[in-house]
């Protein structure tokens, strides 16, 4: 399994992380053990959580998605497991969260993240992430910002100082971001360099063959200042393999099971795309969900992609794909299906 340094840090971490969203909800807690323990043996030593996991978000389940994690950190030496999580950001309800997320202030973070660590039975986190901004911002299939829809936020420099405050107090070894935007990041870095705060060193945005908007203004933001992408959906939730496709899915599949989770992805040239990604991927004798995860895994400001599964069959695909050296006249094809259906999914 490769290696990638995150950003300026001195965490390094598999080029595949495990996502665990599906842990609690479609995945008991035997079967999230069986998934870690397999990803661990195969050179995975990235795991990312959230506090509001698992997905769909809802108060029965809350926190499981930790726990799980947690009991089988307890069985794991701590320091060959690179630990993520996210704090829950305002704007989206979840009252069920600490009472109803209101903001990232210093109340919240220290609410959130001890929660987290008890969960997770741990003493720190290695990157603590802000799940979505603290302001408005367009996310999870918005695709276009509107200053009507602007919220009332505290200031960056806040979020910074009460994280900061967790990190030298050591239950936070690294910030990072979730979901953000070449203004928020270079905000972050810019009230970091003023006040001599901890830098953030990631953002995890949303990645795939059917939304390569992080291409544009955030992979600058990437290069320039050494913020690495942590690559999540490289499967559009489920899209990119296939099984959606003439409505064929699964009964078992996530969108299946939870229809409304998924409207994000309802966008008019979606299908015909994932149809013209399928059909290449045959043509190159591969599975459509092979070809998805190589491509993401291809990306010179991917760190790490994050992959899920709620089947060990699925997880031992998914890992087999990242292995693959994907030849130069198939990158250009992608391109070229790119521009005839240019990010259907964002």
């Amino acid at each position: 399994m490769k290696l990638n340094r995150l950003g300026s840090s001195d965490l390094v971490v598999s080029e595949i992380c495990l996502g665990t969203m599906t842990f609690g909800e479609q995945n008991s807690e035997g079967e999230a053990h069986q998934q870690l323990d397999y990803a661990k043996s195969n050179g995975v030593n990235f795991i990312d959580v959230a506090e509001m996991y698992p997905v769909p978000p809802r108060a029965e389940t809350q926190g499981l998605t930790e726990s799980y994690v947690g009991s089988w950190l307890t069985k794991q030496a701590r320091d060959q497991i690179v630990l993520a999580t996210k704090i829950t950001g305002p704007g989206r309800g979840f009252e069920w969260v600490r009472g109803g997320p209101k903001a990232i202030d210093r109340k919240s973070v220290v609410e959130a993240l001890h929660g987290s660590l008890g969960r997770l039975k741990t003493d720190y986190i290695d990157l603590y992430q802000i799940h979505w901004p603290d302001r408005y911002v367009p996310n999870f299939g918005e695709w276009s910002y509107v200053p009507q829809k602007k919220r009332p936020t505290i200031s960056v420099h806040d979020q910074m100082e009460a994280l900061s405050e967790q990190v030298k107090l050591g239950k936070i070894r690294y910030i990072g971001l979730s979901n953000e935007t070449p203004w928020g990041i270079m905000e972050f870095l810019k009230i970091s360099r003023e006040y001599s705060l901890p830098a953030i060193i990631t953002t995890q945005n949303a990645y795939s063959l059917v939304n390569r908007s992080f291409e544009h203004g955030l992979s600058e933001v990437c290069d320039r200042e050494n913020i690495p992408l942590l690559a999540y959906s490289p499967l559009a939730f489920g899209h990119l393999t296939g099984k959606y496709i003439d409505g064929g899915a699964p009964q078992s599949a996530r969108l299946s099971l939870f229809p409304k989770f998924g409207l994000r992805y309802e966008k008019p040239s979606l299908k015909e795309a994932v149809k013209a990604y399928c059909n290449l991927a045959k043509r190159y004798d591969m599975n459509p969900a092979q070809l998805a995860i190589a491509f993401v895994c291809s990306r010179w400001f991917v760190a790490s992609n994050i992959i899920g599964a709620t089947t060990l069959t699925q997880l031992e695909e998914n890992l087999t794909a990242s292995k693959l050296a994907l030849p130069k006249e198939l990158l250009e094809e992608i391109d070229n299906l790119h521009l005839k259906y240019t990010n259907p999914a964002v």
